[in-house]
């Protein structure tokens, strides 16, 4: 997938976004800037009186919003189960009473990230994180109230530009000799505006099944991405060198492995999101300008 193809009217004039603020809630804007969105300071799904006035009937609401920090929510696990669990839980409630449709944003941080082969949509569970525990109970709350709900998992997402995992390899590159990046972490870097055009590709869809997996295709370590990054802006792999997780120690534990299988999205007729390495090419001649 190279770039999206809009929607047609009837489907673009029914889209609303929660959560326009973040990443992929962006590339839906850019995408379809006249659309129906929603910033987290807009509204606040949380509050049901507020989600209640704008969700119509018919509606086809993409969740973007969500409580994202991995490693503050171990210490602020309310906040995090407000933003993962109680908001779509209030969305998928308002959309079963008017009527709409939910697609709903989730993460490879709902599985345990022990596997060796890539998570199918109904491989089981087990989180190990406060973040990780709080997106599966979203994810249940959504099945339970809002049984049409599509749930689309996904993994790494960056745009190269909000100081996320691409753009500060992109800064760090300028800023030091050389950069240590873990090795043993194993997972789908997805570019934000590959994830935006899928979900508009499921918006076309109702016919999908409940759970789906999207992510640029292939799978990289940490250092991997780093290297392919300094690399793509024309500076030398070599300065990245590989390290453990264990030289790293975060607050949250991350997953081994999170790479997530995409076989059901293809069976589902959706259009398989392109390699990673494409992906980021492309990410990164979009920031430099």
């Amino acid at each position: 997938m190279n770039a999206a193809v809009p929607p047609g009217n009837e489907i673009a004039d029914r889209l609303l976004v929660t959560g326009a603020g973040g990443q992929v809630g962006g590339e839906l804007l850019r995408l379809i800037p006249d659309m129906r969105a929603f910033t987290r300071s807009a509204l606040d799904i949380t509050d049901r009186a507020a989600v209640e006035s704008v969700v119509r009937p018919g509606d086809i609401v993409l969740n973007c919003a969500a409580y994202t920090a991995v490693d503050r929510a171990e210490s602020e696990p309310e906040a995090a189960f407000a933003g993962n669990e109680t908001g779509p839980a209030v969305l998928a409630a308002a959309c079963a009473r008017v009527g709409a449709r939910l697609i709903h944003l989730s993460t490879d941080y709902v599985f345990p990230g022990t596997g060796a082969a890539p998570y199918e949509p109904a491989d089981a569970t087990g989180p190990s994180t406060v973040y990780g525990r709080s997106k599966l109970a979203g994810e249940r709350a959504v099945r339970e109230l809002c049984p049409h709900a599509q749930i689309v998992r996904t993994a790494w997402v960056y745009t190269g530009t909000d100081g996320d995992f691409v753009a500060t390899m992109r800064r760090l590159e300028s800023e030091r000799d050389t950069v240590s990046v873990v090795d043993d972490q194993i997972g789908s870097p997805t570019y934000a505006a590959d994830l935006a055009a899928a979900l508009l590709d499921l918006a076309a869809h109702p016919e999908a099944p409940a759970v789906l997996h999207a992510t640029n295709s292939g799978r990289a370590s940490w250092f991997d991405l780093a290297r392919a990054v300094f690399a793509g802006i024309g500076a030398d792999p070599a300065r990245v060198h590989p390290c453990t997780t264990a030289e790293f120690p975060r607050p949250a534990a991350r997953p081994a492995y999170s790479v997530l299988s995409g076989t059901a999205w293809h069976d589902a007729g959706l259009t398989p999101l392109r390699p990673w390495k494409s992906a980021l090419t492309e990410a990164l001649t979009r920031a430099a300008h």
